[in-house]
């Protein structure tokens, strides 16, 4: 059942619906590019949606003309506050509702400001899947009414907007996650109040927690844990024992097999703890933001963890060299790597990580190559005297290429690459390439060579570069005129055009097969 509506309950017509609460909603670090979200499906629509899931059909009685079952058929396509006002029709229609909200299995909602979600969690006591997309505050007596309300729950995840505040203490935490036996998923935004917090449970396989601040106690006894995702508040004031968290994430949580922690107290000793607990089934690692995360953390994540198929170094101090290692250890199981934010990774580099790792789909290399001069500022005729100054490294930093070609790569970011002026891609399964704030790449040195090219961002791009990527991306070989060898004069003065090595190697026959028209490409600048 998807919603029209975005309010949870019935309104009067004449009062205008209150306005929507951004949400931060949480990272995806350990599912980068899946569609899957832990239990709920994302909506459709880029609306936020109220969902009603019914997992079995219930026949009903005929109903005010209704043949049996039509009536069900047409309330369960309403939303929940739409069903509420349908419950008040008639007896019948009332009755059909209950029975609806009673066989829902998941239920998805946007609870507005000083709003109760009580009243419509009573009517649904077989729930499975809970989201929750607060604008209201979260307390530990919303807290309780969810846990007796829905003696089932599996999954549960709670959103908020910029306005709420969760209120939920870490021993209230507890005792929720404690009692509810059969929970699997739990994730929640805004646990700055948690303080410390002890999670036992024997069922929990996910667990999502952000806006974590100065946990004094943090104990995890969750021996069936696969997937745990700790999102920590960047304020440099942080108290928490990252080390003493981690060994014991490590020790109570054999099972884990993603792992994502961003916390800019993150450092080579809490690598050391990690890596000491050889978690056998690891296969996703993000460890995002630790400016202390060395090459000789790298090093170490190599040597207890072979076989990791995403690794998320984002924030970190790695160079080049452990850039290496990582193609070294990683070639046959890496398909997702993301080195945003590393400023001692240059564009020699990611050529080698693209070039060494054949099986990689996704790579994020946002502000990697970096302008060390200016931030905000594209380089024209005022400055170029400044440039002149500029010592020979900086220049290095400023003047850098970047060549990859790949048979696998789908997914490339560039973002805030303000030191690169060359790209060349070669890239015939990439669909999505971010190079927003690239604002030192020059139109003419730009050679797009992507036939599946579905997004191209380009936002805070020069002028000429947004016309060079749209010019490229409409015709499949508009990027090759540049690059076409000259022509070949004869022994009887004419001419011959030598073909392409990437044409040479098609057939008469091909021709004769039918052509599929290229897709569409969208080249986003906003």
């Amino acid at each position: 059942m998807h919603a029209d509506s975005s309010a949870l309950y019935s309104m009067s017509p004449t009062l205008p619906p209150p306005p929507r609460q951004p949400y931060s909603h949480l990272r995806r670090a350990l599912s980068f590019d899946d569609d899957v979200r832990g239990g709920f499906q994302e909506p459709e629509t880029e609306e936020d949606e109220e969902d009603l899931d019914l997992g079995h059909r219930f026949p009903d009685p005929e109903s005010d003309g209704f043949p049996a079952g039509c009536l069900w058929e047409i309330l369960k396509r309403l939303p929940p506050a739409g069903l509420l006002g349908a419950a008040r029709v008639c007896k019948g229609w009332r009755e059909t509702a209950r029975r609806l909200w009673r066989a829902a299995e998941e239920l998805r909602l946007r609870v507005p400001a000083r709003s109760q979600v009580g009243s419509v969690l009573q009517k649904c006591p077989g729930l499975v899947r809970l989201s929750l997309r607060m604008e209201s505050d979260v307390d530990a007596t919303m807290l309780a009414c969810i846990a007796f309300s829905c003696p089932n729950l599996e999954f549960m995840e709670i959103l908020k907007s910029e306005a709420a505040i969760n209120r939920i203490s870490g021993d209230e935490l507890g005792r929720f996650v404690a009692d509810k036996r059969c929970l699997k998923s739990l994730k929640m935004e805004g646990c700055s109040n948690l303080g410390g917090f002890v999670l036992c449970s024997s069922s929990l396989s996910t667990l999502w927690l952000s806006d974590l601040f100065s946990l004094s106690k943090t104990v995890f006894n969750c021996p069936n844990l696969k997937e745990i995702s700790l999102e920590f508040s960047c304020q440099q004031n942080d108290s928490t024992d990252l080390i003493t968290m981690v060994d014991g994430v490590g020790r109570n949580c054999p099972r884990l097999q993603n792992i994502h922690i961003a916390s800019v107290r993150l450092s080579h000793s809490v690598v050391l703890a990690l890596t000491a607990a050889e978690l056998r089934w690891l296969r996703m690692l993000s460890l995002v933001l630790g400016s202390e995360i060395t090459d000789a953390s790298v090093a170490a994540i190599a040597s207890s963890y072979p076989d990791l198929e995403l690794l998320d170094l984002s924030g970190s101090s790695i160079s080049d060299s452990g850039i290496g290692m990582i193609c070294n250890v990683f070639p046959e199981t890496l398909s997702r790597l993301l080195l945003a934010l590393c400023p001692n990774v240059t564009s020699s580099g990611i050529q080698f990580a693209t070039a060494q790792l054949p099986l990689l789909e996704l790579m994020d290399c946002g502000m990697t190559i970096c302008d060390p001069n200016s931030e905000n500022s594209v380089p024209d005729e005022s400055n170029d005297c400044e440039i002149k100054n500029t010592s020979n490294t900086q220049l290095h930093l400023i003047h850098q290429k970047l060549i990859i070609k790949h048979n696998r790569l789908k997914k490339l970011s560039l973002w805030g690459c303000s030191g690169l002026d060359a790209l060349y891609l070669n890239c015939p399964e990439l669909n999505d390439l971010n190079l927003n704030s690239c604002k030192n790449l020059h139109a003419e040195r730009l050679l797009l060579q992507c036939p599946n090219l579905e997004s191209v961002h380009a936002s805070g791009c020069q002028e000429l570069l947004i016309g060079a990527i749209e010019s490229q991306v409409k015709n499949n070989f508009s990027a090759m005129e540049n690059v076409l060898p000259s022509c070949k004069r004869l022994a009887d003065g004419s001419k011959r055009v030598r073909v392409p090595h990437f044409l040479s190697a098609q057939s008469y026959e091909d021709d004769k097969k039918p052509r599929f028209e290229r897709r569409h490409c969208n080249v986003l600048v906003s």
